[in-house]
């Protein structure tokens, strides 16, 4: 399984929210890039990146952080916020992005994650992230009446290569990951499923594992490896992390 580490960005700073809302950022490095090369230090495989002010704009605000985590981390690089256009995708594939992470619109324009499936097979993840089951879209900040596991059940002949799970209630908290959610989306599709939001402990990771669930690929953690309640090498060893 691969443990993904985050880097969200705002304002050009790698920050952590608590459930999403940006009121509560809290900057962690002033230098996203910086904080890439850490990681990579550290033995991750993969970067998690989230332009956070591209999430609510609807496109791409942190460009040069991007770049700059791009160009100081050597690692691929899976990305999202704000990427709603296939020549959005386009772009942040042809500068060096690994797989582009699509949310939003895998509610409002599932033509176009098809197309962008086609196009780039398995270079497309889409994010399904919910409150109390229901889908959450446009930087979290608009509810829908679609679940996750619904959605989920969409995208099997989507051309994507995985599923990024996030309960949103929990994520900056550290209470520990939604399991059971995690399954129920995992066992709705045959794309890999990564799941996101809570993990706090090397037991939440643990616990994931556990399942031995075939179609969940990993975990993403941000907030626990910032503030040292989560050890990088500890923690990668106990998901045997590969690239």
């Amino acid at each position: 399984m691969i443990l993904f580490p985050a880097i969200d960005l705002k304002g050009g700073k790698c920050v952590r929210l608590l459930r999403g809302d940006m009121a509560s950022a809290t900057v962690f490095n002033d230098d996203p890039g910086q904080q890439a090369h850490r990681f990579a230090d550290q033995g991750f495989g993969w970067i998690h990146v989230v332009d956070l002010d591209g999430a609510f704009a609807g496109s791409s605000v942190n460009t040069d952080a991007i770049r700059r985590v791009l160009a100081m981390s050597g690692l691929p690089v899976q990305l999202g916020g704000g990427i709603r256009s296939l020549g959005a995708i386009e772009h942040w594939l042809g500068v060096g992005v690994s797989r582009v992470i699509l949310g939003t619109v895998a509610v409002t324009d599932p033509a176009l994650v098809r197309e962008a499936g086609r196009q780039f097979p398995g270079r497309v993840v889409v994010g399904i992230d919910a409150r109390e089951g229901r889908v959450a879209i446009q930087g979290w900040g608009a509810g829908t009446d679609v679940s996750a596991v619904e959605l989920a059940r969409r995208l099997p002949d989507a051309g994507i290569g995985a599923i990024i799970y996030t309960d949103i209630a929990r994520d900056g908290t550290g209470l520990g990951l939604n399991i059971h959610e995690t399954a129920l989306v995992a066992d709705a599709s045959p794309v890999p499923v990564i799941a996101s939001g809570g993990v706090g402990s090397l037991a939440d990771l643990e616990a994931l594992k556990s399942l031995n669930h075939p179609n969940i690929a990993g975990a993403v953690c941000g907030r626990a490896l910032y503030d040292g309640r989560l050890d990088a090498r500890a923690a990668l060893a106990a998901m045997e992390v590969r690239a």
